[in-house]
């Protein structure tokens, strides 16, 4: 017989990630913290990105910037504008001994970008159960899924996928955070979908809506959408109560952000979040106002260029032609519209400043 020998068998540690702000806001940084089961000296942190696999059905890891052996258990991440995942491990000794990588965590983003949205139709946060539900992934990709972030914290793929398309037949365990993930490993902003089995639904859109334009809420029952006597609360503060039967929000501002519901004869819906978003240079630029600006400014401009042309065929000067033409048109804008006369004369200074160098 041989001497009697202890064997310990010992598991990979899986260490804990933690993500905070699980929602995304403008300017705000992502604050990632790695916990290990039994936290002691000498732990080093490694930080990853999860990019979606579809041929595994799983994601693979790249390597934050900088992210290779902090000391530090926590890692911030500026200027994160879309939905992501995030992994962590640790490891210590020498040689370097390693954890399990953590769950995968995500930061979602609600504002919808080009390279990969989703829509849900209907487009509403609220449904009953037994309601058909589709989401559907839109971009330049070929390959989808749609992932589901359960209130229990669990992580699952859809399971009626057709083509770019997840189909549901909603029960209660349908509540949750939805987005898409690419082939290319794009992500599309994350929506919020709630399964009620109450007897009214607030009906609130499902993407965020954009400062200065307007919005519809209503309550709707199983059977019919309700028309009249409805109260509506925001931040469960009274806004409406009268015989309307929609509350209408015209010229959004950042104010009316936060948590509506609805009631009707006593029967109280649900609360969901609403998100203001902020108008950004594209859509300002390309708002009818705008538009409108840019219409009228080109229309004036022609005007000008018509009188500049007109006083130059009038014009009896023989040298420094155009110069003297602008001399001549300056001095017909003023005699005439002598209410823009300082624009003219600023035109002016910068134009001849031109033709002299």
């Amino acid at each position: 017989w041989s001497d009697t020998i202890t064997l310990t068998v010992s598991y990979e540690p899986r260490p804990v990630l933690t993500v905070s702000p699980s929602w995304l806001s403008p300017g705000a940084s992502v604050t990632l913290n790695c916990e290990v089961e039994h936290p002691s000296a000498g732990w080093s942190f490694y930080w990853y990105k999860a990019v979606p696999d579809l041929s595994e059905k799983s994601s693979s890891y790249e390597l934050l910037p900088d992210g290779s052996g902090t000391a530090q258990d926590s890692y911030i991440i500026h200027g994160q504008t879309h939905t992501a995942g995030y992994v962590c491990r640790a490891g210590r000794g020498d040689p370097e001994y390693h954890t399990d990588h953590s769950q995968p965590k995500f930061v979602w983003s609600a504002d919808v970008h080009s390279a990969a949205s989703l829509t849900v139709s209907p487009d509403r946060v609220q449904h009953f159960t037994f309601d058909s539900v589709s989401l559907t992934c839109e971009g330049n990709f070929t390959e989808w899924r749609v992932i589901k972030f359960s209130e229990d914290g669990r992580l699952s793929d859809c399971r009626r996928m057709t083509g770019s398309t997840c189909n549901i037949h909603t029960s209660k365990s349908d509540t949750g955070v939805y987005w898409c993930e690419s082939g290319s490993g794009e992500f599309s902003s994350a929506v919020n979908i709630t399964v009620q089995n109450d007897v009214s639904i607030l009906v609130s859109p499902v993407h965020p809506v954009t400062e200065g334009a307007s919005v519809s809420l209503s309550c709707s029952l199983r059977t019919q959408k309700i028309l009249s006597n409805v109260f509506f609360y925001h931040n469960d503060k009274l806004i409406q109560n009268d015989t309307r039967g929609e509350l209408k929000i015209s010229a959004l501002s950042k104010s009316d952000e936060g948590f509506y519901k609805c009631q009707y004869s006593g029967r109280e819906s649900a609360q969901s979040w609403m998100s203001v978003k902020a108008v950004s240079g594209a859509d300002s630029s390309s708002s009818p106002v705008w538009l409108m600006v840019g219409l009228v400014c080109r229309v004036s401009l022609i005007i000008i260029l018509l009188l500049l042309l007109y006083r130059c065929r009038q014009s009896k000067c023989k040298s420094l032609f155009f110069s003297c033409c602008i001399r001549e048109f300056i001095y017909y804008i003023h005699f005439n519209y002598s209410h823009i006369y300082m624009y003219s004369d600023l035109m002016t200074q910068n134009i001849s400043g031109t033709i002299y160098t």
